[in-house]
């Protein structure tokens, strides 16, 4: 071992606590970076994998009813290489001994006539017989979906009681099953597993249900390589337009694929944007520690270079430092890493289902996060090693010059009456204002952290009392399969615990602006709403009443619009339109790419009558459940859900979660602060050791020295906290505008209650780094320091 690596171990012993905190900090920034960025690519590798094995489609088609004969047209369409047609319906489901509602979705399968997309695979039981249960009163065998049956421990054999077409029917579970068309366990978008289940059943057997025997309502395509998805789309819309073709869409308009797609581009920007905080502090902090090192080892290198050593050797000893000071927080990074990956992944697993979903940490990502580190720590030291290497040898046997001292800012300014201690506290800060600045910004960082870790829940909070709280004021929403006439709100509104029904048409609608067009629901609300209303970001309602049409921000913003523009409605369900409206307001709305309008100005638009497919009711309290049963005799009914059942399932999942995300951004925030804190504490101490030996000497007791420095730390920590907060606020903003998507738009929103848990969390933090600063200034060695030369 040469002389320079004996002595970079000593320095290593020396200084390991200073050390071990930038190296945690560094492990924080790799274990977050990879983190994030594994756990997603093992999202998008486990659904890429999927996605091949099942043959996931690549366009999507509805139409209301049309011959099976229509499919071998559809394959004419230019583009088009298969089409596969089937039936689905959306049904109530009873389980029993379960008073809530539960939605679920019946599909079609054929046993005779094997999928070639969409495949179903089972991972439990097996498929349903084909041709059985043909008879109205015979039980009907099913697949359910794997998140549902989770949820709500099925297993093969259970029985479900299901209302189709008017008439109840029982479901026997004979097997648990998983389709790249169900990845998300959800509704609308709302991760409620317990409230959503997917049935696969004999196609027959469907088909003799809803009188669509020899027909089908739904249809997915595979598009030829190299096919154009536009050209493809406008002619298959076409070919069903004269049978109720209600859309055609691609991936993207898919449910599940967008909130998948939309959770890895939302964990990709969280996955680069923190850990570059953390790494950008580190730098800092190795930049003060080896600037630090150079400074009180000048004789060392004076005597190194007399001996022959050259710059380049000098440069490569603390280079070597720096690099094994980053190797420690890498390996403690990359283990970190994966036990937090992993961990992600099972949460993903909960919300997205996969027939194989394994966590893998990739040696390219490791390589990656390995490079990162190593470019940032050499390019925070830079400076630092350069000016070791230029250090002559003459000029490092002298000590450096001695600082120009002059009067504080305050003084200055006249502020006189100033005491000993703040006085050369204030002094030493000026004294230094770069470090002062950057350890203001390192604990500023961590503030910041802290808000972003706690800005989802107050995010969630506030969409939750926007949407359900301030828009659905009502208990229980009911809809239809079709259209009905608005006298069903009568028969509704005389259920016993009924207090108020409120009527709701929704029709799919192609929304356009010369060459662009949105997929979007137009809907149709109550004029002067009370049970079910238009709230925007600010949480202000948006009157309905003589407005005309309203579309959200967004979706004018896509599609090139302004207010007063004429807007290009295509109605795609029941007699297909296109209709022509001008644009009268706007709505900077959280959910969606939407369209509203009054219902009774709809339905006038429409000229279908005086029509409804869906209401809002609000019952007597502890009559919810009354209410429910009692409308599972109304055939006219398709599916309700309750507002409280469905708050109970979402807070279940999402509460956890962002407390879980929350108590790790909180740690890495603590390490943060601990390290800003200690190490400059600690470089503060061993710069000063001879002043506060000298005013030990002086009579000074141990608490009036150990103010000297800890009071520093204070006004450091005072003057970051506020900065702290509003660099959240920037950085909460930053975060939510990248991951805006058409689903969601987070509220920029941030509680009391999370900045004071951000300043109570740091100061934890500072308080216990001052007492171990505090326990080696009681310990100092007074004739070391006084013998240190100057």
């Amino acid at each position: 071992m040469s002389m320079l690596d004996r002595k970079l171990l000593r320095d290593l012993v020396r200084m390991w606590s200073q050390a071990l905190t930038i190296a945690l900090v560094v492990a924080s920034g790799i274990g977050g970076f990879l983190t994030s960025l594994s756990a997603v690519d093992s999202l998008a590798r486990a659904r890429d994998r999927f996605y091949a094995e099942a043959r996931f489609a690549d366009l999507f088609a509805g139409v209301r009813n049309a011959p099976l004969s229509l499919a071998a047209r559809l394959r004419t369409a230019p583009g088009v290489a298969d089409v596969q047609t089937t039936l689905e319906q959306v049904v109530r489901i009873d389980i029993a001994g379960v008073p809530d509602p539960v939605v679920g979705q019946l599909i079609g399968i054929e046993r005779r006539r094997p999928q070639r997309m969409n495949l179903v695979v089972t991972s439990a039981g097996r498929l349903p017989a084909s041709g059985a249960a043909v008879r109205a009163d015979a039980e009907i065998e099913a697949l359910v979906s794997e998140a549902f049956a989770q949820a709500r421990g099925l297993r093969p054999g259970a029985r479900l009681g299901a209302l189709l077409n008017g008439k109840r029917r029982v479901l026997r579970v004979t097997g648990i099953a998983l389709s790249p068309e169900f990845i998300f366990a959800g509704l609308w978008g709302m991760p409620d597993a317990r409230g959503f289940g997917v049935f696969w059943i004999d196609r027959e057997v469907l088909a003799a249900a809803y009188d669509m025997e020899g027909a089908f309502n739904r249809a997915a395509v595979k598009l030829a390589p190299g096919a154009v998805p536009e050209a493809a789309i406008a002619a298959l819309g076409a070919m069903i337009a004269p049978y109720g073709g209600r859309e055609v869409f691609a991936r993207t308009g898919q449910v599940s694929h967008a909130m998948l797609d939309n959770e890895i581009r939302q964990q990709r920007v969280m996955g680069t944007m923190l850990p570059a905080i953390f790494l950008g502090v580190a730098a800092f902090l190795l930049n003060v520690v080896v600037a630090r090192l150079v400074a009180t080892q000048r004789e060392q290198i004076a005597t190194l270079k007399a001996l022959g050593y050259g710059n380049a050797a000098i440069a490569l000893h603390y280079l070597k430092l720096v690099l094994l000071i980053v190797l420690g927080g890498l390996l403690m990074g990359v283990a970190l890493g994966k036990q937090l990956g992993f961990l992600l992944t099972r949460l993903y697993a909960e919300s997205f289902h996969f027939p194989a979903f394994e966590h893998r940490l990739g040696p390219a990502l490791v390589l990656l996060g390995a490079a990162i580190a190593v470019l940032t720590a050499a390019l925070g030291t830079l400076h630092a090693i350069a000016a070791s290497a230029r250090l002559a040898p003459a000029l490092a046997m002298r000590p450096p010059a001695p600082a120009s001292f002059r009067r504080t800012l305050l003084e200055r300014l006249g502020v006189e009456r100033l005491g000993t201690a703040l006085r050369m506290i204030l002094r030493n800060m000026e004294r230094r204002p770069a470090r002062t600045r950057l350890a203001v910004a390192g604990i500023a960082a961590a503030v910041a952290i802290v808000i972003m870790g706690n800005f989802f829940r107050d995010a969630i909070a506030v969409v939750i009392d926007n949407q359900l709280t301030l828009g659905l004021r009502g208990d229980i929403t009911m809809w239809t399969t079709d259209p009905v006439d608005d006298r069903v709100r009568q028969e509704l509104r005389r259920l016993p615990g009924v207090r108020h029904v409120e009527s709701l048409r929704f029709v799919t609608v192609g929304v356009g602006n010369a060459q662009r067009r949105e997929r979007t629901l137009l809907r149709g609300y109550a004029g002067r709403p009370e049970l079910y209303r238009v709230i925007d970001m600010a949480q202000r309602q948006t009157a309905l009443e003589g407005r005309g049409l309203v579309l959200t921000d967004r979706l004018a913003d896509k599609l090139g619009l302004r207010l007063g523009d004429q807007v290009r409605i295509e109605v795609l369900e029941g007699r297909q339109r296109t209709l022509s409206l001008p644009l009268r307001a706007t709505v900077d709305e959280m959910f969606g790419l939407n369209a509203y309008m009054d219902r009774d100005a709809l339905n006038r638009l429409l000229s279908d009558g005086d029509l409804s497919t869906g209401f809002v009711l609000s019952v007597e309290p502890g009559m919810e459940a009354r209410v429910l049963e009692a409308s599972k005799a109304m055939p006219r009914i398709a599916g309700a859900w309750s507002k409280a059942t469905m708050l109970h399932n979402m807070e279940a999942i999402t509460a956890r979660n962002v407390r879980i995300m929350s108590t790790i951004l909180t740690a890495f925030a603590a390490i943060i602060a601990v390290a800003v804190v200690y190490n400059n504490a600690r470089i503060a101490l061993s710069e000063r050791a001879w002043e506060l030996a000298s005013l030990r000497v002086l009579g000074f007791t141990r608490a009036e020295v150990s103010a000297m420095l800890l009071g520093e730390m204070a006004l450091v920590i005072a003057l970051a906290l506020p900065g702290g907060m509003l660099l959240g606020r920037s950085l909460v903003g930053l975060v939510a505008e990248l991951m805006k998507s058409d689903q969601l738009h987070f509220p920029v929103v941030i509680g009391a209650p999370t900045y004071a848990w951000a300043a109570l969390s740091v100061l934890a933090a500072n308080v216990a780094s001052a007492l171990v600063v505090r326990r080696h200034i009681d310990h100092l060695n007074l004739v070391d320091a006084l013998k240190t030369r100057e």
